[in-house]
């Protein structure tokens, strides 16, 4: 698990965007907060376990000190790497979050910005399948599978198209 924060404007306020990813690049969870000190740290590490409801075997973290206090406090059993380059898969899960935050033109309120990260975080993967791993005509069989999956999940399979 590989936890890791960016910066998020909210009408006009800092928030910070805390992100839990696990080895394959899968968010595990995300959580909208005014601070990044210990207590923030220990509410995010906290609310991971009590929705994963397994404890990990390794956290890689940035240098953030509020990490290991809150680490100590959580997970003391736990082992905490901290690494300047281990934290990579997290960071770059930032990125698809940054697309949207700029097609939408930002966030209207922290409530709405929370639930919608939430949300995308696990839709997103199911449209972007690893790409460089598989031939074109690959690709597209997958994509109709996945989309045939998502009309069967929301239930617009079967309705008529407004032409």
């Amino acid at each position: 698990m590989a936890p890791g924060r960016s910066f998020i404007k909210i009408n006009g306020v800092q928030r910070y965007l805390w992100r839990a990813v696990d080895q394959d690049g899968n968010v595990l969870d995300i959580l909208l907060q005014n601070r990044r000190d210990k207590a923030a740290a220990r509410r995010f590490f906290r609310r991971l376990l009590k929705k994963t409801g397994a404890v990990p075997r390794v956290i890689v973290t940035d240098k953030l000190r509020s990490y290991g206090a809150a680490h100590h406090e959580v997970m003391p059993c736990v082992e905490h790497r901290q690494s300047r380059y281990l934290n990579n898969r997290a960071e770059n899960s930032h990125q698809p979050t940054r697309q949207r935050e700029r097609a939408m033109k930002g966030f209207r309120s922290v409530g709405g910005a929370q639930r919608f990260l939430s949300a995308f975080s696990g839709i997103s993967p199911h449209f972007r399948p690893r790409r460089h791993l598989m031939t074109a005509g690959a690709h597209r069989a997958e994509m109709t599978v996945r989309f045939a999956i998502w009309e069967q999940i929301t239930g617009v399979a079967g309705l008529a198209t407004a032409a």
